[in-house]
């Protein structure tokens, strides 16, 4: 029983605030983790997630900053660990050509569909009002050759 008390004891620990040398630093920090999704929560970034492995995650990039990696350097880092998932805006390379180019691609046809059959309809019905509006041809004024 004593596992269970310090797993709800830690969970309910609040988050200790980082302690940041100037602004820029944490301008810094603040621009990753919020690139930066939450390996455990689906839609939160690092920044928002009160995940305890979120915290975790906070506490190794500013460790990683401190070492003097560029944000580059950070987000492989965790690519390597996590995978793509980490990061909200995929790299661009042939696995991620379906989400970045799928979208467009699918308006561009709807819009596309849409213009073929408004340009259909249109003709049809100018077609239907020349015939209403053209005189009917009479037998004498036919001509036809016999």
């Amino acid at each position: 029983m004593l596992p269970t008390t310090t797993a709800q004891a830690q969970a309910q620990q609040p988050d200790t605030p980082l302690a940041f040398h100037d602004s820029g630093e944490e301008a810094r920090f603040h621009a990753l983790t919020t690139s930066l999704r939450c390996v455990m929560c689906q839609n939160e970034s690092l920044a928002d997630s009160q995940a305890m492995i979120a915290r975790d995650l906070r506490r190794q990039i500013l460790d990683l900053m401190r070492q003097g990696r560029s944000d580059s350097q950070i987000r492989q880092f965790l690519v390597a660990r996590y995978g793509e998932f980490v990061l909200y805006q995929p790299r661009i390379e042939p696995a991620t050509w379906v989400l970045w180019f799928g979208p467009p691609l699918l308006l561009l046809g709807g819009i596309v569909t849409v213009a073929i059959i408004v340009r259909k309809r249109s003709a049809r019905v100018r077609r239907q009002i020349e015939n209403i509006a053209a005189p009917p041809v009479s037998g004498n004024e036919s001509n036809e050759e016999w």
